[in-house]
């Protein structure tokens, strides 16, 4: 499992992650929203930790700099 993933890409999926946590513990999103949002942010949080994103691989795109 090759990193295909650059630095900004990954703060940008954080950043994301961490937004949508704001918006349910505020009580902006709730329901079926909240259970959706939450588990993209999930997976967004996982990808931007192991620096790789297995939908990258059938396009062969890489934000990673070489």
């Amino acid at each position: 499992m090759k990193n295909n993933m650059g630095n900004l890409d990954r703060i940008i999926r954080t950043l994301l992650a961490v937004l949508v946590l704001v918006l349910y513990l505020t009580n902006v999103i709730s329901g079926t929203v909240a259970i959706i949002l939450g588990i993209i942010a999930v997976v967004f949080l996982a990808t931007s930790v192991i620096g790789f994103c297995p939908l990258y691989v059938p396009f062969r795109l890489s934000t990673k700099k070489e």
